[in-house]
């Protein structure tokens, strides 16, 4: 299929798990050379399609490409200045084999999107010679099927998600995360805390020192990021974890399965080993 610069490449027996495209006919497609193509509007964490063109690339060898890209649409619900991150992966099925040919882009996974870029693609998805090419099952009775799959996570007006409370030694607690960190962290690292989360039940003189555990769960292997600690909670101190608890490339890695469909796993373990409670 020959290789392009900054593009990688990829086999998966498993199909993409958010939007899929069997387009028929396709020859009535390729016939509009330079044409935009779009596909029906699907969800992933946001409103988005894909469109697809068929463009002349005169420095290249097979210079006749395949080129997809990811749209966003319905913006006007998000807040002025609003900024997407996203990584993604475009999909096609080889049709002999059952499985998927996978592309994205090597160099930047995550892209940025906003009010002026509302597309990101790839230009030389796959040569319009090895795409016709039967042997290689992409296009079969002039059928193929294509895909997509986002991980949109942060959006830079959500600065904290926050988890639903839950109740240890009679006292309510919640975890924040910070998507694109925080203090010392902002921009580059992902940062989790523990909190109290109904502060008026404690007295200027309350005191509660519990000994706890944050961990965001590895999906695929199982080897966890985990914090331990030990912190004495009180009316001004009110919240405690990590500002840098793991890079924002690290969490953002696919492979590290620490984000899988738009979902991170967080966990909590909070011990109570003393309360302090004025007289």
């Amino acid at each position: 299929m020959g290789e392009v610069q900054g593009v990688a490449r990829s086999i998966s027996n498993a199909p993409p798990a958010h939007y899929t495209l069997k387009i028929q006919l396709f020859s009535l497609l390729e016939s509009t050379s330079g044409q935009k193509h779009e596909s029906a509007e699907f969800e992933a964490g946001g409103k988005w399609y894909v469109s697809s063109f068929s463009i002349n690339h005169k420095n290249v060898k097979d210079h006749h490409s395949l080129s997809l890209y990811l749209d966003m649409s319905n913006t006007s619900s998000l807040k002025l200045g609003w900024e997407v991150y996203a990584v993604f992966r475009f999909f096609l099925l080889d049709q002999n084999k059952d499985n998927y040919l996978v592309v994205q882009d090597a160099l930047l996974k995550e892209k940025r999107f906003h009010g002026l870029k509302l597309e990101w693609g790839i230009d030389q998805f796959l040569s319009l010679k090895a795409f016709n090419d039967a042997s290689n099952g992409y296009l079969v009775e002039e059928t193929c099927v294509f895909g997509a799959e986002i991980e949109n996570f942060s959006k830079s007006d959500t600065e904290c998600f926050e988890s639903k409370v839950f109740v240890t030694g009679d006292q309510k607690w919640k975890i924040q995360l910070y998507p694109k960190g925080r203090r010392h962290g902002n921009g580059s690292h992902l940062s989790l805390y523990l909190v109290i989360a109904d502060s008026t039940t404690l007295s200027p003189a309350s005191k509660i020192y519990a000994e706890f555990t944050l961990r965001i769960l590895d999906q695929v292997q199982a080897r966890h990021i985990v914090g331990k600690g030990n912190y004495l909670f009180n009316a001004s101190n009110q919240e405690t974890g990590w500002a840098r608890f793991a890079t924002l490339s690290y969490f953002n890695e696919p492979g590290n399965g620490l984000l899988v469909t738009d979902v991170c796993l967080v966990e909590a373990e909070v011990t109570i080993h003393g309360i302090a409670r004025a007289l």
